[in-house]
């Protein structure tokens, strides 16, 4: 155990302190399920699972309360792995290590985990609580959150009995959420074809890295700097006055997370090595002023490196039109809701697959039409190119009901405990939400949780006071439910 145990509120602390010692990456949420399981065995709770791994653990309404409604209290299991590139770190199985910054708790190095780590923390400790009058209660438990919200699309229709459902899955202090974005994605798929490293060339890896990234629905109004674009968008304006030739492209690792650092490998002629490096470092200056405010840290390297072959002439050609045409950000606002990001598309990740190239391009929207849309957008560019496209299952929104029962009772517990009145809002980031309510019709939802920022990247923090506060909001809600 570390300091973390000895946090405010403990019985929410403690089991967080224990959540960073398990490794529970997208798809690699075993050891995390095992210890739900372990703990509803510890507080003679019984418990079931579906077939894809999610946990249902059922905690029997306290005495006198029986005949109040069944609250679902849910939360996913699995984290984002994100560390920068000079971290030596094994999500399989080392722990991840807290520090505190004045009021933050971060991770060194890596992401914290406290998306949802935090909201999984919080059901352990009403699972363990013998002080909270409460109705009965359900503790949803989904896998595979991050890579899709695969364990809430495949939760199987017999797991809940409850009508009313808590997600403790959002990250915005002093707000309760009432809505969220669908999203969809695509894939490219591009064979390469390869040549022989000329004579007389030298390689060179360069690389643009000290982007903030984050995750592409809470901070894609941010207008950070997308990694992958940006060297591609100095590569490809190098390549109008110097000659080069491109052996690699690569970049971004999940399909919510922001690229932050961006590798390429190209052969240089001996002669116009010194051009092409100043050029590269010119172009690259000139974005680092255009961001300069969103992306204060961002930083170009390049170096010698070994090639054994590089991409023929036409490959080259296609990938550099292809990404450097491929849109990223904010598509539109919302007409209905301040603030609201209602469209966006985040060029997420490139990566090398079966020896194929193959590009994942993440799109969000509050509205169908606009989803569709962008979709077709994003799958005329690969047509175009002439590269294989794979459109991938989408999962739906969550439309607010500003009438719901649950966050009427929200909005007072949180007036009577934390004296202020929340902000009702939206959020552009894919909730559970959306595929649970589709499951369960009839579903009262409201979404809430602690103040966490700069999720799905090494620089993620939790506001520590803002945990307390979610705690006295969640159990101040459960016990005016009951």
């Amino acid at each position: 155990m570390t300091f973390v145990s000895e946090l405010e509120p403990r019985e929410l602390w403690e089991p967080f302190d224990e959540i960073l010692t398990i490794p529970r990456g997208s798809k690699n949420e075993q050891q995390m399920v095992d210890y739900i399981i372990e703990v509803a065995k510890k507080y003679n709770l019984n418990f079931k699972q579906d077939d894809v791994g999610n946990v249902v653990v059922q905690k029997p309404a306290t005495t006198g309360h029986e005949s109040a409604p069944t609250i679902v209290l849910q939360s996913h299991l699995d984290m984002v792995n994100e560390k920068n590139s000079d971290v030596e770190h094994d999500f399989t199985k080392d722990p991840i290590k807290p520090r505190q910054e004045g009021e933050y708790l971060y991770a060194t190095g890596t992401t914290l985990g406290s998306d949802n780590g935090i909201g999984v923390a919080a059901a352990l400790a009403v699972m363990g609580s013998t002080t909270i009058q409460h109705g009965p209660i359900e503790l949803l438990f989904t896998i595979d959150e991050e890579t899709g919200l695969t364990g809430a699309g495949n939760l199987a229709s017999n797991m809940l009995e409850g009508r009313i459902l808590i997600n403790m899955d959002t990250e915005e202090e002093g707000a309760l959420y009432v809505g969220c974005a669908g999203g969809a994605g695509i894939n490219f798929k591009i064979n390469l074809s390869f040549e022989s490293v000329p004579t007389g060339h030298v390689g060179l890896e360069v690389k643009l890295a000290g982007l903030k990234g984050g995750h592409s629905g809470v901070d894609i109004h941010l207008q950070r700097g997308n990694a992958t674009k940006l060297l591609t968008r100095a590569l490809f304006a190098v390549g109008e006055k110097v000659e080069f030739k491109l052996a690699s492209i690569l970049g971004g690792n999940m399909h919510n997370a922001i690229p932050r650092e961006a590798f390429a490998k190209v052969a240089v002629a001996e002669n116009s090595r010194a051009a092409f490096e100043n050029e590269l470092k010119s172009q690259v200056e000139a974005i680092k002023a255009e961001f300069l405010s969103a992306e204060p840290t961002m930083a170009l390297s390049i170096n010698e490196s070994t090639l054994d072959s590089i991409y023929d002439t036409k490959t080259q050609a296609s990938l550099l039109n292809l990404i450097n045409t491929l849109p990223h950000g904010v598509m539109s606002m919302s007409y209905d809701i301040p603030d609201l990001v209602e469209t966006s598309s985040n060029l997420a990740s490139i990566k090398i697959s079966d020896e194929k190239m193959v590009i994942h391009i993440s799109n969000r929207s509050s509205v169908d039409s606009a989803i569709l849309a962008i979709q077709q957008r994003v799958k005329s560019m690969g047509l175009l190119a002439g590269v294989e496209v794979e459109e991938l299952d989408g999962y739906p929104g969550w439309k607010p009901d500003l009438n719901s029962k649950v966050l009427k009772i929200a909005k007072e517990i949180h007036q009577e405990k934390l004296g202020s009145t929340p902000e009702i809002k939206a959020i552009h980031a894919g909730l559970e939400c959306g595929i649970i309510g589709e499951k369960y019709p009839g579903m009262d939802m409201v979404s809430f949780g602690p103040q966490i920022e700069f999720p799905h990247s090494p620089d993620e923090r939790v506001k520590i006071k803002s945990v307390g506060e979610f705690y006295q909001l969640l159990i101040g809600t459960i016990e005016k439910l009951a």
